[in-house]
């Protein structure tokens, strides 16, 4: 059967910053919201061919058996689109529907690809993991606790048990990729060059010596995004790898 919880590392957070931030601010989303497109532009200029939501197949992918459905594929879709469609508004560029179509789906197979290698590795999620793991989603949304959370997603009409499975994977990928890709701290020299390199484009683009900060108020965030880095190339490495040695059949 369809896995729900496919989208797990990829949308929970997300989806949690509409609901908690929905009443009050522009709030952007990777799951639909009940009234999303009345204020958002309906012609974005590209792919005026694209076929509807309801015009997809009850199956788009199939990732070593296991199916992605349709109504999971079009929950991300949509709110994809609606980001999508919000930042155009703001930059005025203009939206590629089959990009942003062809990301999602990419997004999809790949998130079970790792859930998939994750659950051959023996990980398993406990509930105090799962618990762990939504109080995180909470903090990084500005919510107060895991329960809120749930609440939170299940006004967007997820079930409970929906949420937690949702929880429990991104909980084991995130273990699964912990385990599999070594991220090391840049040594000193390192950052200092990256700094120096950020500098000048800074400068370049017209910053002011009063408008960068000095190295040692940048290091930790410049230490911090070379990691991040090295652990998204890692794990770019790791789905290259799965997707060569699996089965993926898409039908769009």
């Amino acid at each position: 059967m369809p896995r729900k919880s496919a989208l797990a590392a990829l949308t929970l957070a997300a989806a949690v910053a509409l609901t908690g931030c929905s009443s009050d601010d522009g709030p952007e989303t990777t799951e639909p919201s009940a009234e999303p497109s009345a204020e958002a532009p309906t012609d974005s200029g590209t792919d005026a061919e694209a076929p509807a939501p309801e015009d997809f197949p009850e199956v788009v992918a199939e990732v070593n058996g296991e199916e992605i459905s349709r109504t999971d594929f079009v929950a991300s879709y949509e709110g994809q689109m609606q980001q999508a469609l919000m930042s155009q508004q703001q930059t005025g560029q203009q939206v590629d529907e089959a990009q942003v179509r062809q990301q999602v789906l990419d997004q999809m197979v790949n998130n079970v690809l790792l859930t998939q290698a994750a659950e051959d590795a023996g990980i398993e999620a406990s509930e105090a993991d799962v618990d762990a793991t939504l109080d995180q989603v909470a903090a990084q949304n500005g919510l107060g606790s895991g329960d809120e959370v749930v609440t939170a997603l299940v006004e967007q009409g997820l079930t409970e048990e929906d949420v937690r499975a949702d929880a429990a994977d991104q909980y084991v990928v995130n273990a699964f990729v912990e385990g599999e890709v070594e991220v090391s701290e840049p040594t000193e020299d390192e950052l200092r060059t990256q700094y120096d390199t950020l500098v000048e484009q800074a400068q370049a683009q017209g910053a002011t010596e009063e408008d960068i900060p000095p190295f040692e108020e940048a290091r930790d965030q410049i230490a911090q995004q070379a990691m991040s880095e090295q652990q998204s190339a890692g794990v770019n490495a790791i789905i290259t790898e799965l997707r060569d040695a699996g089965e993926v059949t898409v039908h769009i």
